[in-house]
């Protein structure tokens, strides 16, 4: 049986006990906040992307589920590709006052950063 969460072990590496089961830390997510009460920034990014620049939006707090739809949303909106993990939704190009308006328009509070 293949363990796919290696890192989630709490170090332990080995039992000799037969009926010893690894007790994982439960990551807990959090409710999605509503969009009156999210801090989000929206900034321009490109280290470590080959000089490319990308449009990053951070600080959404709740599911997963939700700030993939809202990356969605921001992607069709902009015509242009990204992904949304971690708290953070990239949006490929320089799209900051777009993405910034289009939150505004969704209800979010959202504001530039990083210069």
């Amino acid at each position: 049986m293949k363990d796919k969460n290696k890192k989630g072990r709490q170090g332990v590496v080995y039992s000799t006990s037969s009926d010893f089961q690894y007790e994982y830390e439960q990551d807990q997510e959090q409710d999605t906040l509503p969009a009156q009460q999210q801090n989000l920034k929206v900034m321009l990014d490109k280290k470590a992307r080959g000089g490319k620049q990308v449009t990053l939006v951070a600080g959404f707090v709740g599911k997963d589920d939700d700030l993939k739809e809202l990356g969605k949303l921001l992607k069709n909106k902009c015509g242009v590709g990204g992904t949304a993990k971690d708290g953070e939704i990239l949006i490929q190009g320089d799209f900051r006052d777009k993405v910034l308006q289009v939150l505004v328009a969704a209800g979010y509070k959202a504001k530039k950063a990083g210069g």
